[in-house]
């Protein structure tokens, strides 16, 4: 398994400060966040590009999450979403990811009215974007969310039957341990799903928000979720993600991997 740095902590931070933090961290595999001023664009790619290629780095983006749903009834708002979408998409080729990570849609105030539209919706603008993905040559992964959001894919359940609904073999899926415990789904996913995860994102919390804290710093057992993870012969990146403490949790995590 390899270990990897999310720069979601940089968040609130201008992007000059992600750059500077890039020329020092101690990993091989970065995850960027294309989002708020960190939002990709032509300037930030071409500064990214000198990094990545200095440093050697295999890089995958997390997309745009604010205001974003692909499952949206009102068609000027879904349009926008997945403009939005398919642009990080593209600008995400330009620095050569491995993969690009996306939430899955929100159900809506018309949903009780409404119970299969958002699904379908939802179920559109994935195939949308797995076109977008082929063109641009970018592998895409959907992310399991937390409660209390009113996202569509949540637990195992719900990604068995949006796998099968979908019919496209391609579409990967990041697991979230943080979003899982809160759900109490942890060990369900790697062992109902395993065939599906290709990258994770790990962050602690104490099980009743998502409070991206750092590894210890929660209730998870984290020596019990690696050995899960060896368990299924996983072998993608294990993505830290955590909002405080994010070098000391990226140094516990190298721990864990060398020792569990």
């Amino acid at each position: 398994m390899k270990v990897g740095l999310s720069m979601l902590f940089c968040l609130g931070r201008p992007f000059s400060y992600v750059l500077k933090r890039l020329e020092n961290v101690e990993v091989e595999n970065i995850e960027l966040v294309d989002e708020g001023m960190h939002a990709l664009n032509t300037r930030r790619v071409h500064a990214l590009s000198k990094i990545i290629r200095d440093r050697g780095f295999q890089v995958t983006v997390h997309a745009p999450f604010v205001d974003i749903n692909p499952a949206s009834p009102a068609t000027t708002l879904r349009r926008a979403a997945m403009k939005r979408l398919k642009r990080s998409i593209r600008v995400s080729s330009q620095i050569g990811v491995g993969l690009w990570v996306f939430h899955p849609g929100l159900q809506t105030g018309i949903s009780h009215f409404h119970p299969e539209l958002d699904w379908d919706i939802q179920l559109k603008s994935v195939r949308e974007l797995l076109d977008t993905s082929e063109q641009r040559g970018v592998k895409i992964a959907i992310e399991n969310t937390p409660d209390p959001f009113p996202f569509l894919l949540k637990n195992v359940k719900d990604f068995v039957r949006f796998y099968q609904d979908l019919g496209e073999e391609s579409l990967a899926l990041t697991f979230d341990v943080g979003h899982a415990n809160i759900n109490s789904q942890i060990y369900e996913f790697l062992e109902k799903l395993p065939h599906k995860i290709v990258h994770a994102h790990l962050h602690d919390n104490n099980g009743g928000f998502d409070e991206h804290l750092g590894i210890g710093d929660g209730n998870i057992d984290w020596p019990k979720v690696i050995r899960a993870f060896r368990n299924v012969d996983y072998e993608g990146t294990l993505i830290i993600e955590s909002e405080k403490n994010a070098q000391e949790s990226l140094q516990k995590l190298k721990a864990l991997v060398q020792t569990v």
